[in-house]
């Protein structure tokens, strides 16, 4: 699981054409490097000098010629090849094409069809930039400097440790074998088979032979680390953390005992590998979490609960990382998608999945109707002009990239949970498993997935699911209501819903529809090209499409459905509650419909208690108060949105109860943060008070309170405060503190303190993973990003030397840019040499720029409807 930076910020990707799958075929499957020559199995052996920083590698790949030729082109990038040889002598010639990341070696003769042997001598760096084999350098609790050895290699950046063919199609086992200081500990996908003495204080682990894998599920990660121990359904199990702090993985190792055997049963087929070990990468770790088969690699603040300092929601999330990796064991790990434009069968599954089973063994986490945020993150990105299809069209490894996304993740989990709705979630686990064992060791494509649950539903899953993956945006379903003979008659109409699109291709779904009287039994039609009709008894109760969301599709309905929606709006389930706010609140940002339609809901919300329905308020009223930002009436929205926050805060309070629940913990930080970004003074006030204790004991402040706290001191900070703030960032050793005061310091709002934000980037004090994050947090957080952007542009190219320079990732500028609503800015991110650079790049700054242009449009559209409305609501 790769987690895109700019994902948050409800950016956009380039749309592509959609078009007909087949089943999977090696021959046949995307991909760059020419299949005449098919790798069947690596000896890898390396030597890393952890001072020098340097490499030096050996392998002999097993490998068949599937027809005779002179030359063999596989992947390396930043390596230097010294020897490349066949078993019968025959020495290549080595052509590299850096830009392409690819070695081409030509043999004197012409090499015969059938298997052969190649090795290859190398040397290579290893960077500090974390991708492919890279340093980790750390400080302990007790402030000693360690340094540890980690490999991140999706998408593709296996071929920074070793030159291979370096493509999801290509699966190979691994035999890997590494010679590092004795006293380091080694762990990788499979355990390890032998350990022996090679002098000079040093050893060489040999690690037992992968199954049959796709290259960027290779991992190795060396340093001074301790586990906890488990085991579960035969498999054994470690969670390993830097020594000291291997206790707080106890809680990660309890979610994968747990959840091993509910997935053994799921998939119907037992995990393979003998073991499963979890590692948290201490800081310097850009992907978030990498679901490496057998060996699941984490930030480790993904991973370590510390109850001295961790907030009870680190306790969710960790239990919703480590589910969702370990569903990539076998959805991605065991089948793997083809090529990078099916990377939502491996994200989006998995994002389904390990809500299922972290809502499975903690129910009390509310996890399904919470998901409304999910669908909105996405919805948000898929109605905009650039938006893509999930499976879309991946030309090269830059692209591949922008591809982890709200489409290919919170998108894909959405279609899968609507499938398996319509299909029955027996039916569709079912399917499932067949799907496992008829490609595992293998590749696979979305035609495959929807083979499989059509056998199983008897129902042609792939007709209904193809039209959500195959095409771009989200269907609009219209819902008009009538009365006669006693009876209602509901007409069902789609469209696409869109936003800042002028031109939208029309476009038609299949979609499974939910709908009936809210407490009553739904029914369930399948819209498509035709207008559907559904005859109720009565025509008293109120109609609701979408019943617990589980559809993904917007909902507009006629004046009298809304109306009557609109008196019962408290009866209505949560997850319905939040779906009607998210809905009206998107047609108007679609001017679809007035802003008046969604305030007009919000004086039900006070009494409100879901944290659902809260989630998706602020983040509504937050883009609102966005889109104000400067305006005479932004003063009087704040105070209206304070003062439909303030019973829920009086319930919430600033310190929990005995015996509290966990969603009030969770929800209490979301509600203090909002109140203090919308200028509540004595929030701000007593957020300032609890700073102050907090620096003189660090126990006075409870690790809940603690972002909000520190986030609302840090967007009022002053000079003084900035500089507390900075001294504690890097006297921290646990990183989810340490990103705790980064996300503070980031926010701050006095031109001044953004101009020492600008120059602390360059420091080399955040880490080079998050560095990106720290960026974006200023643009979005600060108030004035057109500051931020004028303070980056200048020193661009000094913060892209901390990162891998491949055209895979966003640049510094457009992560600048990301919270800004000028057009100047958008039109400046587009001509920016630096977005222009790959496929890549382009696509960043196209997501940029169309979510600058929607906030410009929404701005204008936002000031004087709300200065109307709040006239007449005063309070």
């Amino acid at each position: 699981m790769r987690m895109s930076l700019l994902v948050s910020a409800s950016l956009i990707a380039f749309a592509a054409t959609a078009r007909a799958e087949a089943p999977f075929s090696f021959e046949s499957a995307p991909g760059k490097l020419p299949k005449s020559v098919v790798p069947q199995a690596y000896r890898i052996d390396i030597t890393p000098d952890l001072t020098k920083l340097t490499l030096t590698g050996h392998e002999a790949i097993d490998l068949t010629f599937t027809k005779a030729g002179d030359r063999a082109t596989l992947n390396e990038a930043g390596l230097v090849i010294g020897k490349a040889v066949l078993e019968d002598g025959s020495l290549a010639t080595v052509s590299v094409d850096e830009k392409a990341q690819t070695a081409t070696l030509v043999f004197p003769k012409t090499i015969a069809a059938g298997k052969h042997t190649l090795t290859i001598a190398y040397t290579g760096p290893i960077p500090a930039t974390p991708n492919g084999i890279y340093y980790d350098d750390y400080k302990t609790e007790a402030g000693v400097a360690k340094r540890m050895l980690v490999t991140q290699f999706e998408v593709s950046d296996a071929r920074r440790m070793f030159p291979g063919w370096d493509e999801p199609a290509f699966k190979a086992t691994f035999q890997l074998s590494v010679t590092l200081p004795k006293d380091l500990v080694a762990v990788s996908n499979m355990p390890a088979a032998k350990i022996t003495p090679a002098g000079s204080g040093l050893k060489h682990v040999a690690f037992a032979t992968t199954p049959r894998m796709s290259t960027y599920l290779l991992a190795l990660v060396a340093g001074d680390m301790a586990s906890v121990h488990g085991s579960a359904a035969g498999t054994q199990m470690d969670a390993y953390a830097p020594t000291g702090r291997q206790d707080q993985a106890a809680y990660a190792l309890q979610a994968e005992e747990n959840n091993l055997p509910f997935y053994n049963s799921y998939f119907g087929v037992k995990f393979p590998l003998p073991k499963l070990d979890l590692l948290a990468i201490p800081g310097n770790y850009e992907a978030g979490a990498m679901e490496n088969w057998g060996a699941i690699t984490f930030i480790d603040d993904a991973m370590l609960f510390d109850p001295k300092t961790s907030a009870p929601h680190t306790k969710e999330s960790i239990y919703y990382v480590v589910s969702h990796e370990m569903a990539h064991q076998w959805s991605g790990d065991l089948v793997t998608m083809a090529w990078w434009s099916d990377i939502w069968l491996n994200e989006g599954f998995a994002t389904w999945m390990g809500y299922k089973a972290t809502d499975h063994f903690n129910p009390s986490f509310d996890v399904w109707p919470r998901q409304h945020a999910d669908h909105e993150q996405a919805m948000g990105q898929d109605a905009l002009p650039t938006t893509h299809p999930i499976q879309q069209v991946i030309h090269d490894e830059t692209e591949a990239n922008t591809a982890f996304d709200s489409i290919s993740y919170q998108k894909g989990a959405a279609i899968i949970r609507m499938i398996e709705d319509w299909i029955s979630p027996d039916v569709f686990r079912d399917g499932m498993r067949h799907y496992m064992k008829a490609h595992q060791y293998s590749n696979a494509t979305s035609a495959d997935l929807w083979a499989s649950l059509g056998q199983a539903a008897h129902r042609d899953v792939a007709g209904v699911a193809a039209t959500f993956t195959e095409q771009p945006g989200i269907p609009l379903v219209h819902v008009a209501s009538s009365c006669s003979g006693g009876a209602a008659h509901i007409t069902l109409t789609q469209d696409r819903f869109a936003i800042h699109d002028p031109h939208p291709k029309p476009l038609t779904w299949a979609i499974p529809v939910t709908l009936g009287a809210p407490g009553a039994a739904s029914q369930r039609v399948l819209l498509s090209t035709a207008p559907v009709s559904v005859k109720l008894a009565g025509c008293d109760a109120p109609i609701k499409a979408n019943i617990g969301e589980n559809g993904y599709y917007r909902t507009q309905y006629d004046s009298a459905s809304l109306q009557a929606l609109g008196k019962i709006f408290p009866k209505l389930a949560a997850v319905d509650r939040a779906n009607l706010l998210g809905d009206q609140f998107a047609l108007f940002v679609a001017n679809r419909a007035p802003l008046s339609g969604y305030l007009d809901l919000l004086p039900a919300l006070r009494g409100e208690q879901d944290i659902a329905v809260w989630t998706d308020t602020i983040a509504h009223l937050e883009r609102i108060d966005r889109a104000l930002e400067g305006s005479p009436a932004q003063k009087a929205f704040r105070a209206y949105a304070i003062g439909l926050m303030a019973p829920e805060f009086a319930r919430l309070g600033w310190d929990p109860a005995p015996g509290e629940d966990f969603l009030k913990a969770v929800l209490r930080p979301e509600v203090i943060g909002a109140l203090g970004m919308f200028g509540d003074k004595q929030v701000v006030a007593e957020a300032d008070r609890r700073f102050q204790a907090f620096r003189k004991n660090p126990g006075a402040l409870s690790p809940d309170l603690r972002a909000p706290v520190l986030n609302i001191v840090g967007h009022h900070a002053d000079q003084a405060t900035w500089a507390a703030l900075k001294e504690m960032a890097t006297q921290a050793t646990s990183t989810e503190e340490k990103l705790r005061y980064f996300s503070a310091m980031a926010a701050a709002s006095d031109p001044a303190l953004i101009r020492e934000n600008a120059a602390f980037s360059l420091t080399g004090e955040i880490p080079n993973g998050r560095l990106l994050f720290f960026v974006l947090g200023m643009s979005r957080d600060s108030g004035d990003p057109g500051l931020v952007f004028s303070l980056v542009k200048p020193i661009e190219a000094k913060l892209a030397a901390f990162m891998v320079q491949d055209g895979m990732r966003p640049t510094p500028l457009a992560a600048a840019a990301a919270g800004s609503s000028d057009p100047a800015i958008a039109q400046a991110v587009l001509t920016a040499p630096s977005s222009t650079a790959s496929r890549g790049t382009k696509i960043w700054a196209a997501r940029v720029a169309d979510g600058i242009q929607t906030a410009a449009d929404l701005r204008m559209r936002t000031v004087p409807v709300v200065s109307a409305w709040l006239q007449a609501h005063p309070g």
